[in-house]
């Protein structure tokens, strides 16, 4: 890791916006939507020139949530901030078929039509990243639960691909979605 590598800045910059961006989400705070865009944009870049292709098209996904997250997160359905609820018991089938058929559809074009690394862990975190950040987009209690499968699947794809300081930063992830998860229990908690 050199400190004078722009390569490395700009994964610093990235793993800085997207770690005060999940801070904030934890922290049930809106300002996570607008970092989360200025992170996307930085991590396309990373992820590009890793060929962690699937991580690329994530990050454009990121960002257009992220505008429609922090209006959400603003607004609400019906001009008042959402609550924290939970996802209901039947949405988990499909969205669990959803997920494997995508990981194996994306999987596959990765693995056929391009030189990236683990494909279908690739489309695996892809997959899942989306249906996350839609959940927390929702503020389903659930988001995190998905947010740390995703950084368990994340922590060894990235310190493969040579991407050290991020798969560190996914470990504090990871420790990040526990402290959350019991934070948004919380504040349902008080809400009810």
């Amino acid at each position: 890791m050199d400190l004078s590598d722009p390569t490395f800045q700009l994964e610093i910059a990235a793993n800085v916006a997207a770690a005060a961006s999940i801070l904030l989400a934890g922290r049930n705070s809106v300002h996570g939507w607008w970092m989360s865009i200025i992170a996307g944009l930085l991590f396309a870049l990373v992820f590009l020139q890793a060929r962690l292709y699937g991580q690329v098209a994530l990050q454009g996904f990121f960002i257009g949530v992220g505008a429609l997250g922090w209006w959400q997160w603003l607004r609400g359905d019906h001009g008042a901030p959402l609550p924290i609820t939970r996802m209901p018991k039947r949405a988990w089938p499909w969205l669990a078929a959803l997920v494997v058929a995508g990981t194996w559809g994306y999987g596959w074009m990765l693995a056929r039509h391009t030189d990236g690394q683990a494909p279908y862990v690739d489309a695996a975190i892809l997959l899942l990243s989306m249906v996350g950040q839609l959940m927390m987009m929702r503020r389903k209690l659930e988001s995190w639960w998905v947010w740390l499968l995703v950084n368990t699947l994340a922590v060894p794809l990235y310190y493969g691909g040579g991407l050290q300081l991020t798969a560190l930063l996914y470990v504090g992830y990871w420790i990040n979605a526990v402290v959350a998860l019991r934070h948004w229990r919380q504040v349902m908690a008080v809400a009810r």
